[in-house]
């Protein structure tokens, strides 16, 4: 194998392997990437961690085809810091790889490409156009809900549906929290039931999505979800289980609402949390007549109370909230009001934004 590339198309097709290839594995050839170069297909570099499988596609100048795998983290600290635009990569006779750029040189053990093992497949899957910047958004105002207990494995992702009407809808919970988007598609899908697509898989794909813009495609199959783009191939295996009835969380009425300027909300919570150090981080939230009194204790430190404007609807209220959460949601949303509808100080919150439609987030109350 032996080809010349430019140092940083190398640079980053490796670094979109580096959230995958595994560092501490009982199976060392998962920290290792697969590089592939062919006169016809160009430079193709892999990386497989059993679950989530991404091949990068590089034209460069191919002058002896051939295939072996690499240290993946190795690789890419070593090639992001040579000195010359371009690098010549050889395998010597002895099964190194000998990289050379400008007067740098050096030679890498690597490992037969037999050895790698092979990445998922999905034969068949139907592709369909999809906006990046749409499904970005999708993860991130849904990812953060993504439960982190082990023990529920079924919640340790998005779970993806396609409801009525020609939309997408991508929903995480966590069981104190619920976060739901859905956004319409230009080309219809037809998806039978809802898949959970793994956390892992979600965060690779958020990084190559904000990585480069672009066109991409989207397929879904039983078994695995396929991001495609031009010179990109990402193949997510789903999580097995059965996603909770997450609709039966969702408040249907409430007998409170407020209407409250978001960035005020935001900023106010972050204050009035840092007495409420624990790890539930409590705050109190007081209906008031055209306003909203957060207020937080902490017998150790003191405690904290601020007031912001609000338009309110219904009669006074007292409830508390992990402040967490609601910071969580009111980061990832853009709109300039947002809307907190209450029913009692035993109900879920509902918070949405004013003037856009497709997205709601449920957060649980708790006792202070």
């Amino acid at each position: 194998m032996e080809f010349k590339i430019a140092r940083d198309e190398l640079t980053k097709a490796l670094y979109r392997a580096q959230g995958i290839v595994e560092r501490k594995t009982t199976m060392p050839i998962l920290s290792n990437v697969l590089l592939e170069a062919s006169r016809e297909s160009g430079l193709v570099i892999s990386a497989f961690d059993t679950e989530i499988g991404l091949q990068s596609r590089t034209r460069c100048e191919i002058l002896k085809d051939g295939s072996l795998a690499l240290p993946g983290r190795y690789c890419y600290d070593i090639v992001k810091a040579l000195p010359d635009p371009f690098v010549h990569v050889k395998r010597t006779p002895n099964g190194q790889v000998e990289l050379v750029s400008g007067n740098a040189r050096f030679k890498i053990v690597s490992t037969p490409a037999k050895d790698f093992p092979p990445l998922p497949s999905a034969p068949g899957a139907a592709f369909f156009p999809f906006a990046g910047d749409e499904l970005l958004l999708m993860i991130e105002r849904t990812q953060f809900a993504i439960s982190t207990d082990e023990t529920r494995y079924n919640l340790g992702g998005v779970f993806l549906e396609q409801p009525e009407g020609g939309s997408i809808r991508m929903v995480a919970t966590d069981g104190h929290r619920l976060s739901m988007i859905e956004r319409k598609l230009e080309s219809p899908i037809k998806l039978e039931r809802g898949i959970i697509l793994p956390k892992k898989g979600l965060m690779e794909l958020r990084r190559l999505l904000g990585d480069d813009g672009g066109p991409c495609e989207l397929a879904l199959t039983p078994g695995s979800a396929v991001f495609r783009r031009e010179g990109v191939l990402m193949i997510i295996r789903l999580l097995e289980g059965v996603f909770p009835d997450y609709r039966q969380v969702i408040p249907k009425e409430s007998s409170r609402t407020l209407i409250l300027k978001r960035l005020a909300l935001l900023e106010t919570l972050r204050r009035v949390s840092l007495i409420a150090q624990d790890k539930a981080s409590g705050v109190k939230l007081e209906v008031g007549d055209g306003c909203l009194i957060l207020s937080s204790q902490n017998p150790d430190l003191g405690e904290a109370q601020e007031q912001i404007d609000a338009k309110v609807t219904g009669s006074p209220l007292k409830v508390g909230f992990n402040a967490r959460y609601l910071i969580d949601v009111l980061t990832v949303l853009t709109s300039e009001e947002v809307q907190l509808d209450l029913l009692d100080d035993l109900s879920p919150g509902l918070l949405k934004p004013v003037g856009e439609t497709g997205y709601l987030a449920v957060v649980m109350p708790m006792r202070i």
